[in-house]
Formats: C-alpha cells, structure tokens, sequence
C-alpha cells in the first residue's frame, strides 16, 4: 500500500521561501542558503502541476536560490564604497516586500469578514416627522436689537468691504498684453542687416516702438549670431555694440 503526502499549495516562489523561513526559524537577513536551497529543491521535486506558467516561477527562483548559492563560495565583491555586498541582499529586499503585502491583504480580509457581520437598518421615519418644523419664535430672534441697530451693524459691513478695496489699484485700467509677431520682426530685422551691412545695435534698438519689441529684437539677434549670420563687436566693457553681416565681408 502506497502512502500519499499532500503537499501544501504556496501562491508563490517568495511564498515557499517565507514558509521555510518560518519553519526553520531562519533570521531573514542572515538566510542560510545552502540549507534553504536544499528544502526548496526538494519541494520542486515533489511537485506536481500541469500549469507551466507557474512550475516556471518556482524554477526560476531555484534558479536563482542556485546562483546565490554559487556566489557565496566564492569571494565577495566589493562596491565603490569599499563595502563587501552580500549576494542575498536583493532576495532578502524581494521577501520582505513580499511578507509586507501579504500581511497587508491579512488584514484587508479580516476587515472585509468583520463588515460582513455588521447589519444596517433601512431609514424608517414616520412622514409627520419629516415634515416637522420646529416653530421660529421672531421676538426672541431678534432680542433686543432695533431698526436702528441693525442699520448700524449693515453701515459697518459696508464700510468693511470699502476698506478692502485698495483705493489706488482699483483706479488702474485692464493690462492688455501687448503681441508681437516674431516672424515679422525675424523678417524686418534680416532686412534691416542686409540693407546697413554694418551699424551700431543702439541704431536698431532706437527704431523699436516698445520694451517688448527691444526685447524680442535682442532674441533675434541672439539668433542670428547663434546661426553665423552677424559678428558683433565692442571696443570697451560698456561701449556701442557694433553689428556687421557676414555675408556682406
């Protein structure tokens, strides 16, 4: 007569890992590797499922398991920071990430049958009570204040909000902002150096209309000399800017 073993079903690799963590009593930051390889070798052997995707998982880790193991016979590797790493670091880091979820969705479950025990009972108010309103008694509203009273108290809020406004700001018109067609400006200024050749960058800032158009001509012309078009000089630290076409030497 034969004798049957069940074997008990992990969700997981990193779940058959924790279990025999657990049931050796193994710190989880010092794993012994050889010893848990060896059980979880044992495990692969004697499990039987027809579904690859999952017998893959376990070989992989076993895999893996193999190649630490491999690792930690031989000497240990050394980071930049002249510290020695530990092959079992990123499997530790995995199991503990691992064990932290799970006991997440423990907790989750539990919550969900504790809720499954609480009943609710349906709103049953009578419609008289529904429609109930509580009586207003005005004269006790209103206490003691008068006509009087209560303009003093509307002249108060009024001046409050007329106090808020700011008596200079609130004369200032709506700003418009002011556009500038880049393009254009690109064009008239391409124009402008084939025309003069060479000419002072004050002569061409002169003919703008705003700051916004100095602004966008200096762009430009950031431009232009960036593609090679101008060569710009200046014979002392804040004299005229001289702009001359290349295309012109």
């Amino acid at each position: 007569m034969s004798l049957e073993v069940k074997l008990q079903v992990f969700e997981g690799p990193l779940d058959l890992l924790l279990h025999l963590i657990d049931k050796n009593q193994i710190d989880i930051y010092d794993i012994p590797i050889a010893t848990i390889t060896d059980q979880y070798l044992e495990y692969i052997n004697a499990m039987q499922s027809d579904d690859m995707d999952v017998t893959s998982e376990f070989l992989v880790m076993a895999a893996t398991l193999i190649d630490i193991k491999c690792k930690m016979l031989l000497p240990k590797e050394v980071n930049e920071e002249g510290e020695e790493e530990d092959p079992r670091a990123e499997l530790v880091e995995k199991l503990l990430e691992y064990k932290m979820y799970k006991y997440m969705a423990y907790e989750l479950k539990d919550r969900q049958m504790d809720a499954g025990l609480s009943w609710f009972r349906n709103k049953n108010i009578p419609q008289e009570v529904k429609d109930y309103e509580m009586p207003v008694d005005l004269s006790e509203l209103i206490g003691d204040a008068t006509l009087s009273k209560l303009n003093e108290i509307f002249q108060d809020l009024l001046k409050r909000q007329e106090d808020k406004v700011d008596p200079i700001r609130s004369k200032f018109g709506n700003i418009e902002k002011e556009e500038v067609d880049m393009d254009a400006k690109t064009l008239y200024i391409r124009a402008f150096i084939r025309e003069h050749s060479r000419f002072s960058f004050r002569q061409l800032l002169e003919k703008q209309h705003s700051k916004t158009e100095i602004i966008v001509t200096f762009l430009v012309m950031l431009e232009e000399m960036k593609l090679g078009e101008i060569e710009i000089e200046q014979e002392t630290t804040f004299g005229d800017i001289i702009i001359t076409s290349r295309k012109a030497s």
